[in-house]
């Protein structure tokens, strides 16, 4: 198994029921659903929170009842022992100008109620609080790229014209593409301790554990695998004598490295140097795994354009190098009038063994100076029921890009048998290929420096550092390669006993 406590993963056990979901429409309807049936606590990280948001926003604007704002204080009301505390990143004021000035005009909802809602400042400077986990009651848990706020709701059709995808304001936000999941049982449990350590952290406050179990399972929502082994990855930063936690990065690179067929990579960011040099020696071999990568066309934000997107065009211009046997594509999904889908999503699909949704992104902040948390569930088997559930979230949320139901799209692929190919065949333009584009001198200077971008805290302040990390990269390339190739020789050694 690539899953391995202590080592790529902080922690792996078992999810009793684990679903994925896919948009933040399905995200907020479970929130609807499972918040209320809490009994004694509510945990929530987040990088962004509005209580304005609604969570079933069919209502309209004017809508106020489903505000997750209003629903927390209303559950609170009706259960006096029902604790709720919400771990949201204190968010600089330029940044939170794009958001209304939210979280901080957060305070103003729950100030004088028995909600206990915090802002983490337990950073370095610069860095950001980025897990997004909710756990009610030990038992449930979700976790993924999906923040609660007014501008993220989004159903899988992605329409040009949605009244529902609106701020409260009534201005019309882009589509936009989500993942989370949802679990229970020891898995659920497991990430209940992981919050509870962040809110220590962040406030000094120590919360015990609970310790009946309930089933808060929402009715609706069938589990897409059951009593599967999920892992738990981590990043934290090093920080007031604590070491570094990177098993997010690690795990990325050992599953490259142990890919044999397709590395399927959904992500807001792709400004890594480290995953750009592990994919980089993928392509080169002459049998290695397609790469397929799906991201945004251009940053929302003005400074992301002019960072990020700067750095993504080094990194594709060297990875297309690489591709010495035409196995390398990047993709841009837009809506059936053309317009941008804003990628958002964190996901990772190895060889529909390997399934990975979370947090991190594929930059170097995500690697080691902000926080972050994945989760990963892999199959046992080739074909056993984990691996055939991966493979439909594959046809699924590809197909969703191309405007194609999974039927037609497994009958494409089936035909195929590339990724690449059946992309090809059913694209009626709505993935385009993301191009590099031209790098203006300023652009390149960023991407050179990796601007906005900085991989720990030790280099946050110091860009000239970055530029020395190529012989960091090779040699932890090569140890996770080396990893995955010991895996594989115990596989066999033991597949004939």
């Amino acid at each position: 198994m690539l899953l391995k406590a202590g080592d790529n993963c902080w922690r792996v056990e078992r999810a009793g029921r684990f679903s994925v979901l896919m948009e933040n429409a399905a995200y907020f309807e479970a929130l609807a659903e499972v918040l209320p049936r809490a009994q004694k606590s509510i945990l929530m990280l987040g990088w962004q929170f509005d209580p304005r948001t609604r969570l079933q926003p069919d209502g309209g604007v004017h809508d106020r009842g489903t505000e997750i704002g209003h629903l927390l204080r209303r559950l609170v009301r009706d259960n006096p022992a029902l604790k709720v505390r919400l771990l949201i990143w204190r968010m600089p004021l330029p940044l939170a100008w794009g958001q209304d000035f939210f979280p901080q005009r957060a305070f103003d909802w729950f100030r004088r109620g028995p909600i206990n809602f915090r802002l983490d400042r337990a950073r370095p400077f610069g860095a950001c609080h980025h897990q997004k986990v909710v756990v009610i009651d030990d038992s449930l848990a979700l976790c993924g790229g999906g923040d609660v706020s007014v501008d993220r709701w989004d159903e899988a059709a992605h329409r040009d014209q949605d009244p529902r995808r609106c701020t409260p304001t009534g201005i019309l936000f882009p589509p936009r593409h989500e993942t989370m999941c949802l679990l229970d049982g020891p898995a659920a449990r497991a990430l209940g301790d992981l919050a509870r350590e962040r809110w220590f952290e962040g406030t000094g406050e120590k919360i015990d554990p609970i310790t009946e179990a309930f089933d808060h399972w929402p009715g609706d929502i069938a589990p897409d695998a059951i009593d599967v082994p999920m892992g738990i990855a981590r990043t934290e930063p090093a920080w007031r004598g604590a070491a570094g936690i990177r098993e997010n990065e690690q795990l990325h690179l050992e599953a490259i490295a142990s890919a044999k067929k397709l590395i399927y990579l959904e992500n807001q960011y792709f400004t890594s140097p480290i995953i750009a040099a592990a994919l980089a020696l993928r392509l080169e071999e002459p049998n290695g795994p397609e790469v397929v990568v799906v991201s945004t066309a251009r940053a929302p934000s003005w400074f992301d354009h002019f960072a990020m997107d700067s750095a993504r065009r080094a990194i594709l211009d060297r990875l297309r190098r690489a591709d010495l046997y035409h196995r390398f594509s990047a993709w841009t999904p837009r809506t059936r009038q053309g317009h941008d889908i804003i990628v958002h999503a964190k996901v990772t699909i190895i060889d529909d063994r390997i399934l990975r949704v979370g947090s991190t992104n594929l930059n170097n902040r995500s690697g080691g100076f902000d926080t972050e948390c994945d989760v990963a569930i892999e199959a046992e088997q080739e074909g056993d029921a984990v691996s055939e559930f991966i493979r439909r979230h594959r046809a699924r949320t590809v197909g969703h890009f191309l405007g194609v139901d999974s039927e037609s799209f497994d009958w494409a692929y089936a035909a195929s048998g590339s990724l690449n190919a059946t992309i090809e065949e059913l694209n009626d333009g709505r993935l385009s290929l993301l191009s590099p584009g031209k790098a203006s001198f300023g652009s390149k200077w960023m991407a050179e420096w990796q601007i906005g971008d900085p991989a720990t805290p030790a280099d946050s302040w110091r860009p000239w550092r970055r530029r020395r990390l190529s012989r960091i990269l090779k040699r932890t390339v090569a140890q996770a390669a080396d990893a995955a190739a010991a895996d594989e020789s115990w596989k066999s050694t033991t597949s004939g006993k």
